[in-house]
């Protein structure tokens, strides 16, 4: 089982991330990680990445790469990451089938 997939819409938002950033060094992916925060307490975490770090998860799909966090690889085993833009609100999301619940206002999960 993969640790994480990605959606079409998923992989093309990155790559216009990548394609857009103003930095003094170009990423060349995002990182995905685990945060303790919010009522549930995690949260998904989405930032540039220089370079793989440590012992990161690599994974290259759709011509994009994701580097995940070695800490918050068992959280998000078996996991898709999807991009929805809708009139209120846009943004990465992911469906986790590790997943035991989410806070009301969707920021945060437990598992």
């Amino acid at each position: 089982m993969p640790v994480l997939t990605l959606t079409e819409a998923a992989a093309t938002r990155i790559r216009q991330l990548l394609a857009q950033h103003q930095g003094d060094s170009k990423p060349t992916g995002v990182r995905v990680a685990i945060k303790t925060k919010g009522c549930s307490g995690l949260s998904y975490s989405v930032e540039y990445a220089p370079a793989k770090a440590g012992y990161d998860e690599v994974i290259e799909d759709k011509g994009v790469t994701v580097f995940i966090d070695a800490k918050a690889t068992m959280f998000i085993l078996g996991s898709e990451m999807d991009y929805i833009e809708d009139k209120l609100q846009s943004g990465f999301v992911f469906r986790n089938p590790n997943e035991k619940g989410r806070c009301g206002c969707g920021e945060s999960f437990h598992i």
